[in-house]
């Protein structure tokens, strides 16, 4: 009883409400862990496979395409935008019984769709793979991704059932078993990756072979233990779930009609996955995989930066705009905005010259393949990173139609980049230059219609003073970290992990201490709090 006791105390405190600010270092702090993860997984895949069996990693990573994108049309992001504002108002007017009502008919619902959604992708894994995902694959590596994506197919079904349990926490502001679960889902690919791989055995009886179907497996067992940590963060908040669907309560209606135009939106993003991997396919081996290790080092700052900023202001929005507070609505909104600015313009700029170094911690020796296609990414890390909380404004007011809109014309923009870019055989960077360009299409769009649909009140001339100095500050770190990567250039005698990162230390510590105290110098605020947070611990015993 004692343990038992412990337990959910433990529990009981991991699931005390947030504040803004820390909520955001909880979710970065996470993100970070699950991004290291992600990274020892990479290496510890690519070392196995990516120069042995090429063929093999390329079907591995084509099979996650239609599971991904099913799961994110179904529910995903779109659960968590849609559906976010219209529980919170639930709450925040003590009607309890309403908020269950919606959570419980979301849960079954999406749970059924996605799981008729699995069963289907089982049974046409072969043509899907065939003619749509990966027709470029040669027939042995066709088989293996095929067989792959029917046992990855199980995972849309795990996922949306958690993704509505971790929606209901952001909602009450508990974060930490919301931030734990992608953590958790990384190690179930790698205990994969160094278990399963070896094939399975119980009592004697061999149930797996192994190989790198292995690895799918362990995917497989990472959703069930992301769903573990949703279900665990549940203790305490009285959720009264039934096996039901409330059709008539007004809220699950009203996130009904909100979430097939976010659905698609959403959807949109994973139409562009599925048409880089099909033309990746037709590339060469170490194509597909070659892209999406890059798009992969791509989305860990925007999302440990723009996601995970966001995702804290994200509650805070929809309450100001749900009690109708326009001004401190445009006040947070504005923040959010400048914060992931500040962060990230510098980190994209460095991450240009370093994205060498960085392909080296995924794969021993680096890739001169995936470093390319990370370079013409970078402008990507920043626009993707600003359109998470730029496109969450709207979505805070429950406006949906205009990010939508955006977002088809800028699949069209990057559909016609890429094709034509690959026309032209710029490979798998001509793929990566297309998203960036949609990316900065994108962003750039819909911040103008934000702005202007809050009367030019948005971005002030304070914000873009601030905005100019940023920029300013960025441009010189820039330059620093360029001449520091000619002193310490890669070369070929760096074989190791050790060898590389302090060199990799050096430069991303001399452009941050560049950065902040250009920043300092030049008045931006952030930078300023960073280095009084600096000077009040170096010397707080100092009278």
């Amino acid at each position: 009883m004692r343990h038992r006791f412990h337990f959910r105390s433990v529990v009981t405190m991991a699931n005390s409400q947030l504040s803004v600010k820390t909520a955001a270092v909880v979710l970065a702090s996470s993100t970070l862990i699950s991004a290291l993860l992600g990274i020892f997984r990479d290496r510890w895949l690519n070392s196995m496979y990516y120069d042995t069996y090429p063929a093999g990693l390329d079907a591995y990573t084509a099979a996650f395409t239609v599971p991904d994108f099913l799961f994110f049309l179904i529910t995903s992001g779109a659960l968590a935008v849609t559906f976010i504002p219209v529980f919170n108002q639930r709450l925040v007017s003590g009607n309890k019984k309403s908020a269950w009502e919606l959570s419980t008919s979301l849960i079954n619902l999406l749970a059924i769709i996605s799981l008729v959604a699995s069963i289907l992708i089982m049974a046409f894994a072969d043509p899907l793979v065939r003619y749509i995902v990966a027709p470029g694959l040669n027939e042995s590596a066709m088989s293996l991704a095929i067989n792959m994506m029917r046992v990855i197919a199980i995972n849309p079904f795990l996922f949306s059932i958690s993704t509505v349990l971790s929606s209901m926490q952001q909602a009450v502001k508990r974060f930490i078993f919301y931030a734990i679960a992608p953590a958790l889902y990384n190690i179930g690919i790698i205990i994969g990756i160094l278990v399963f791989t070896n094939g399975i055995n119980i009592f004697g009886i061999q149930l797996f072979e192994g190989g790198i179907m292995g690895v799918a497996i362990g995917v497989v067992f990472g959703a069930l233990l992301q769903l573990m940590a949703s279900i665990i963060g549940l203790v305490g908040l009285g959720f009264d779930y039934e096996f039901k669907i409330h059709w008539k309560n007004q809220g699950f209606r009203t996130v009904l009609k909100m979430l097939p135009t976010r659905s698609v939106d959403q959807g949109i993003d994973y139409i562009t996955g599925i048409m880089n991997t099909n033309l990746a396919s037709r590339m060469g081996e170490q194509s597909i995989r070659a892209f999406q290790q890059a798009s992969s080092l791509r989305g860990m700052p925007v999302n440990l930066i723009g996601v995970a900023i966001s995702t804290a202001f994200y509650p805070k929005l929809t309450e100001e705009a749900g009690r109708g507070e326009e001004e401190s609505f445009r006040n947070t909104l504005r923040s959010a905005i400048s914060t992931i600015v500040w962060i990230c313009l510098p980190v994209s700029i460095v991450a240009f010259f370093i994205r060498g170094y960085v392909v080296f911690f995924i794969k021993n020796g680096g890739d001169n393949k995936i470093a390319s296609v990370l370079g013409a990414l970078v402008v990507a890390i920043f626009t993707q990173a600003l359109y998470h909380i730029v496109a969450r404004g709207y979505y805070a007011k429950q406006q949906l139609k205009k990010p939508l809109i955006i977002s088809i014309i800028a699949f069209i923009v990057q559909v016609v980049a890429a094709i034509g870019l690959s026309m032209m055989n710029f490979g798998p960077e001509g793929l990566a230059h297309a998203m960036s360009i949609s990316a900065l299409f994108e962003v750039v769009v819909l911040l103008f219609c934000e702005n202007h649909d809050m009367h030019y009140q948005l971005l002030n001339k304070a914000f873009w003073r601030s905005m100019l100095k940023i920029l300013i500050a960025s441009i010189l770190t820039g330059l620093v970290s360029y001449f520091i990567t000619k002193l310490l250039p890669l070369r070929a005698t760096d074989k190791s992990f050790f060898s590389v990162f302090p060199k990799f230390c050096t430069i991303v510590g001399g452009s941050a201490v560049t950065y902040i105290t250009i920043g300092a110098l030049l008045g931006i605020d952030e930078a300023k709090t960073v280095v009084k947070r600096i000077a009040s611990i170096l010397f707080k015993n100092v009278k």
